[in-house]
C-alpha cells in the first residue's frame, strides 16, 4: 500500500474532487471531474489506493474501483476531519482524505456487496415506516385522550376505537377536527398495510438466505435480528476478531485508561449500530423473561442464570448480546452451525 499512488475522491452527486498523491506525499493533481470523467479516470489510472469518505455513493464507487483493479479504503468522515488543513474547500477535503488514507491507524469502514446493500435498504425502509406508524398512532391516542377518550394498547385496539369515537355525536369534537382525525386514521391503516407488504419482501429474503437461517438458531435471534447481523458481519475479513465485530455494533464496554490504570465503563450510547443493538437487546430480554420460568437446559443458559443472579437482568442481557454477536461472527466466518452444549441429565 505504501508504494501505491493515492487517488482521494471527495464524493458528491455530479461533481467530484479528485486528488492524486504520490507515495512520498507529493500532490500530482487536485482537480474537479464529472461523473463520467471519474469513471474514465479509474479505468485509465494504474493500480492505486482509492480513498474516500463513507457517505452516499461510497459503496458504489468502492465496488467500481475494485472492479478496475484498485485497492480501496473507505473511512469515516470523523477520522478524516483532523487531517483537514485550512478552510473547508473541496480541494482541502480531497487532500485530507489522501493524508488520512496513508495513516495506518485510521481504520477502514466495511463495504457491502450489492445483495447486502439491497437487503439493508429493505430493512431501513421498514424501520422508517415503523417509526412513522408509531408517531402517527401516538398522536392519535394523545389527541383523543385530551377529549376523555382513553384507548387500550395495541394497533388493533386503536384501529377499532377511532371510528366509534368519530361516530359519537355526543362528544365535543368539531366537524373539521373529526374529518382530519379520520384522514389520520386512514393514514395509519395505510402505514400498517405498507409495513406488512415490506415485511413480506423481507421474510422472502430471510427465508432464501442460508446465513439468516443458521443465525436464527441463536438465543434471542429472530428474523429481524438475523438479517441485521448477516448484513453487518457478512464481510468477516473486515474484522480482526470477534471482539472487533462486537465493538462495531457497540456491545463492548468503553475503556478510559491513563497512567497505567485501566477503567472499564458501560457500553457507549453514541457509537455502534444503535438500531441493531436495540433489537438484539430486546431479543435477549425476551430470552431472560422466558428463562425465569424454567430451569436451564444448556451450559449457556446456566451461565446466563448465574449472571442474572449476580448482576441483574439488564447487564445479563447486554452480555448475551455480546456473546451472540461473537458467536454469529464465528458462524459466518467458518460457515458452521450453532450447536448449544446441553447440560447432563
Amino acid at each position: 500500500m505504501a508504494k501505491l499512488n493515492v487517488i482521494a475522491i471527495d464524493l458528491a452527486k455530479n461533481k467530484f474532487q479528485v486528488c492524486k498523491v504520490a507515495p512520498d506525499g507529493t500532490v500530482i493533481y487536485n482537480k474537479m471531474v464529472s461523473r463520467s470523467q471519474l469513471k474514465k479516470l479509474l479505468v485509465t489510472e494504474r493500480k492505486s489506493l482509492v480513498a474516500m469518505e463513507s457517505c452516499g455513493g461510497a459503496h458504489h464507487w468502492a465496488r467500481y474501483a475494485k472492479q478496475e483493479g484498485h485497492q480501496v479504503k473507505v473511512m469515516s468522515a470523523r477520522k478524516v476531519k483532523p487531517f483537514l488543513q485550512g478552510q473547508k474547500t473541496d480541494k482541502n477535503d480531497a487532500e485530507a482524505i489522501a493524508i488520512a488514507a496513508l495513516q495506518p491507524q485510521v481504520k477502514a469502514c466495511r463495504l457491502l456487496t450489492v445483495e447486502d446493500q439491497c437487503q439493508q435498504g429493505i430493512v431501513r425502509i421498514r424501520d422508517l415506516l415503523v417509526k412513522q406508524k408509531t408517531a402517527c398512532a401516538k398522536q392519535l391516542r394523545d389527541l383523543l385522550l385530551e377529549f376523555d377518550n382513553p384507548i387500550a394498547k395495541g394497533d388493533a385496539a386503536l384501529i377499532r376505537a377511532v371510528p366509534e369515537i368519530l361516530e359519537d355525536a355526543e362528544n365535543q369534537l368539531l366537524g373539521d377536527f373529526r374529518a382530519v382525525l379520520h384522514e389520520q386514521w386512514e393514514h395509519l391503516k395505510a402505514l400498517l398495510e405498507r409495513i406488512a407488504k415490506v415485511e413480506q419482501h423481507m421474510l422472502r429474503q430471510i427465508n432464501g438466505d442460508e446465513d439468516c437461517q443458521r443465525l436464527q438458531a441463536l438465543e434471542g435471534i429472530g428474523p429481524i435480528n438475523s438479517i441485521g447481523l448477516k448484513i453487518t458481519l457478512s464481510n468477516t475479513e473486515h474484522f480482526r476478531n470477534s471482539r472487533d465485530a462486537s465493538a462495531c455494533i457497540g456491545a463492548t464496554p468503553v475503556q478510559h485508561s491513563s497512567g497505567g490504570k485501566e477503567t472499564i465503563g458501560s457500553i457507549s450510547k453514541i457509537s455502534g449500530h444503535k438500531m441493531l443493538r436495540s433489537t438484539l437487546y430486546e431479543g435477549s430480554m425476551a430470552v431472560i423473561r422466558y428463562l425465569d420460568k424454567r430451569e436451564a437446559r444448556t451450559v449457556k443458559e446456566q451461565w446466563l442464570k448465574q449472571l442474572i443472579a449476580r448482576r441483574g437482568k439488564k447487564v445479563a442481557a447486554i452480555a448475551l448480546v455480546n456473546k451472540n454477536i461473537r458467536t454469529a461472527y464465528a458462524m459466518l466466518k467458518n460457515g458452521t452451525e450453532y450447536q448449544p452444549v446441553m447440560l447432563a441429565a
